[in-house]
């Protein structure tokens, strides 16, 4: 089975490392049908992702993070394609000052969809719209 394993350094600290990884799996079972598990630790946290054909980990610490994929027969034929834009795309985002408000635009602009604003989920609960739920989080 072929494997892809990415780490990147980061000057992020936890508390922002985890609210960008926590968005990556939202997006990640919104928009590519993945089962995603958020694990909070004190040092670090844990994004277990699955679908047909990949399932990996994404350890997130204070200053790295790092991806271990495994992709099954039909993806693997595509591993070079899928690493290289996943490294692509995580290098552009730490490239930002603020990464998580640069992943948040980047999502809007894939799905035509416009960046939440602060106070916006209040609105929609008072509108009578149900958010859709985050990725399953677990403290360790």
């Amino acid at each position: 089975m072929p494997d892809i394993h990415i780490e990147r350094e980061h000057s992020l600290g936890l508390a922002r490392a985890r609210e960008l990884a926590f968005k990556w799996a939202e997006a990640a079972e919104d928009k590519l049908d993945m089962e995603c598990t958020y694990e909070e630790g004190k040092t670090s946290d844990l994004v277990s992702f699955t679908r047909s054909g990949v399932d990996g980990e994404l350890r997130v610490t204070r200053d790295r993070f790092e991806l271990h994929a495994r992709l099954g027969l039909l993806l693997g034929v595509f591993r070079e394609r899928i690493e290289s834009e996943i490294t692509s795309n995580l290098d552009r985002l730490l490239e930002h000052g603020d990464p998580v408000t640069a992943f948040e635009k980047g999502v809007a602009e894939a799905t035509g969809r416009r960046v939440a604003k602060e106070g916006d989920a209040g609105k929609a609960a008072a509108a009578g719209k149900a958010a859709k739920p985050a990725a399953r989080s677990r403290k360790a």
